[in-house]
């Protein structure tokens, strides 16, 4: 504590006395102090924080209790009275509130014997009693540092977590149910809010939303999305007036930090939305740029109209059916008629055309998606969902390349939109494939927006961050996410066929990982994907016979049913049909295996030509093309660990460049894996 001389004390019984001037003003916050006080936000915040330890909204509230407590003395006034008198238009919630910090309801003042306002001055400890003392200190002495040698992994896993959050669903307290689309708004325009800040992770509405009627606890809730604090609220509309409550919750010991309730006017909604926003982001203490700053502040529109019909169209907007979506871009369009000038009205039209498209077999709505994008983004170029909606546009008709930029840019504005961090781990990994920035954002969409899905897809992320992660050599992480995997569908053999290799890449016993695959397959002997790869396996152990069984299966079907997959494994078929005297047959497999390197446009191009001039028994265009394969980047960990026991390659390998390539192969892999686990370290995903 300050000394009761000093500029600091009188600064706390300044900001005290206004707060007391105040006091029954329930919409005296950290704002107004700041303004009645001469300071900024940032500067108060810091101040009252350096000096009491507490938040200001903190030490606003203790003043409240205080004063209320002087009252309840008093006599002369009920609980009810003075919760009023002191702020608190709840008198359920000033009961909480003045339980939490006395220990007792308030109803038990009088009731009570109360200490000093000074401590009881003891006489100074015996010497026996001194010895006592000072053994007790050596002892906490000790068992402090046993504690933190004991504890210190979780006190390290609680500092990752400590700026991540979920707000969950608003609940409309009104026995209407009309105002729900607005209570649901008002949770949506402070999770937008907060998501801004690149200093605060913030999870998904489509992960919250499967909590809106949950009976689990919040600690509950925590460990399935993983965050340190939840935002509570309610609301309802009465006449014009919103009347909101909001609650900060601590998720691991369900303890309430900050709480406030609001009665505001509706044309103050977007004041409202701001003060609350600014009030969870000061009470966790997270870092807003001045830029991130001025996007919270941007008002959508001026027309209250306007809005209340995009709140509709919103609601319907979320529920992703093509019914729903119809009737969202009706509401939309009835807010832009409204305000022409609504950007993100009009970015949510040509977002919502997109997922029209995208639930159907024909796309139809290409135009419209760029027009209402275009729109957008001639009046507000900063928006994000400006910027979605471009994007989009660029995907819906297969530009991806032209649409990046947008992405990014919206990533760089929203750094918490799963929509985008989704759509961005989706494009790495199937429309330009970059193993590295794919495992950034799937991880991202993991930590943001795991729980929107079901249990099958859930388990299908997981395996797609795994197989990302083992293709670029990190063995311990692969492992940990397919068990996720496994967590949600014990029975995904998607999930067993990458166990299968994993297994491969820590005891390199091919035998082991062929009994896998094969008891994968008896669980499905369908799989025709499982029966090509158990003939590779017995393909690398060199044991062609049983390859063979089956390879002519996986073709015999391949070829009844005209599919065409797995064609970059022809070359690899083909040489096991040559080995068992199927000398056409085998002809024809490495004729399609050649089409298919001439045309192949991925960084594999020339290690396939390789592999097809080395059976050829073309030693010097072998040699060439995988020297061209070796100036490559981003190739994966099954090539290092396959190729230089391929039966393809036995034609070069006694050349004495092989083995020279095959080193700079290899050791590119891992310089280029160090620099990986460099950047994934940096941005704290693994």
């Amino acid at each position: 504590m300050p000394d009761s001389h000093s500029p600091n004390h009188d600064f706390l019984n300044r900001i005290a006395e206004i707060i007391e001037e105040n006091i029954s003003n329930e919409q005296f916050g950290v704002s107004e102090l700041a303004g009645k006080i001469g300071m900024s936000r940032s500067n108060l915040l810091r101040r009252v924080k350096k000096l009491t330890g507490n938040s200001v909204s903190q030490f606003i509230r203790q003043v409240r209790l205080k004063s209320a407590m002087e009252m309840l003395r008093q006599n002369s006034l009920n609980v009810s009275e003075v919760s009023y008198k002191v702020g608190f238009s709840s008198s359920s919630y000033f009961i909480k509130c003045f339980r939490e910090y006395y220990g007792y309801p308030p109803g038990e003042v009088g009731k009570r014997d109360f200490p000093e306002a000074d401590p009881v001055q003891k006489k100074p400890p015996s010497r026996r009693g001194l010895m006592m003392i000072l053994l007790s200190a050596e002892l906490l002495v000790v068992m402090a540092v046993v504690l933190i040698l004991v504890f210190k992994p979780f006190s390290t896993v609680q500092a990752d977590l400590e700026k991540s959050i979920a707000v969950l669903p608003f609940k409309n307290d009104s026995n209407d149910s009309t105002n729900v689309y607005l209570i649901n708004g008002l949770m949506e325009s402070i999770l937008n809010d907060l998501q801004k800040i690149e200093d605060l992770k913030v999870i998904s509405r489509t992960s919250v939303e499967k909590y809106r009627y949950t009976t689990k606890t919040i600690p509950e809730i925590a460990r399935e999305l993983n965050v340190n604090y939840f935002v509570e609220g309610s609301g309802q509309k009465i006449g014009d007036q919103i009347l909101l409550n909001v609650q900060l919750i601590e998720a691991q010991s369900d303890r309430h930090l900050w709480g406030e309730q609001y009665n505001r006017e509706a044309k103050d909604i977007f004041n409202l939305q701001k003060e609350v926003s600014r009030s969870i982001a000061d009470e966790i203490e997270v870092i807003i740029t001045p830029e991130e700053e001025d996007r919270i502040n941007k008002v959508p529109t001026d027309n209250l109209k306007a809005y209340d019909l995009f709140l509709k169209g919103l609601d319907l907007f979320y529920q992703r059916n093509y019914t729903s979506l119809e009737e969202a871009i009706t509401y939309f369009r009835k807010a832009v008629h409204h305000d022409d000038q609504f950007a993100r009205a009009y970015a949510n039209i040509g977002i919502a055309y997109f997922f029209l498209d995208a639930i159907q077999a024909e796309k139809r709505y290409a135009d419209s998606i760029n027009k209402y994008a275009d729109m957008a983004i001639l009046i507000d170029p900063q928006l994000v969902q400006s910027l979605i909606a471009k994007a989009l546009y660029f995907m819906n008709n297969g530009e991806y390349k032209e649409a990046l930029p947008y992405l990014e840019k919206a990533l760089e504005y929203n750094p918490n939109s799963a929509l985008v961090i989704n759509i961005l781990s989706d494009y790495y990994t199937s429309y330009v494939p970059n193993t590295e920035k794919y495992i950034e954002y799937a991880l991202k969409g993991i930590e943001l927006d795991i729980a929107s899905n079901d249990s099958v897809t859930a388990s299908f992320i997981f395996l797609h961050v795994s197989n990302a992660f083992i293709q670029s050599g990190f063995i311990d992480e692969a492992e940990k996410y397919l068990a996720r995997s496994f967590e949600y569908d014990p029975e995904n053999l998607f999930s067993e066929q990458l166990r299968a290799y994993l297994l491969l890449s820590k005891h390199r016993d091919l035998h082991q990982t062929k009994e896998v695959l094969l008891d994968a397959l008896e669980k499905d002997t369908t799989r025709l994907d499982i029966v090509q790869e158990v003939g590779k396996v017995y393909y690398y152990l060199r044991d062609y016979e049983n390859s063979f069984t089956y390879y002519r299966k996986f073709v015999d079907i391949r070829k009844a049913f005209d599919l065409n997959m797995y064609t970059g494994e022809n070359g690899k078929i083909g040489m096991v049909f040559s080995e068992m005297g199927f000398e056409e047959e085998s002809g024809r497999l490495f004729e399609a295996y050649k089409a298919y390197a001439d045309n192949d446009q991925s960084i594999y191009k020339h290690l396939s030509l390789s592999a097809y001039y080395s059976w050829m028994g073309d030693v010097e265009r072998a040699i060439d093309h995988l020297k061209q394969y070796s100036q490559q980047d981003n190739y994966n960990y099954w090539l290092i660990l396959f190729l230089e026991i391929d039966p393809l390659m036995d034609n070069i390998r006694e050349h004495p460049e092989f083995r020279e390539i095959l080193d700079d192969i290899d050791a590119k892999f891992w310089r280029t894996h160090e620099r990986i686990r460099a950047t994934l370290e940096r941005k704290r995903l693994i």
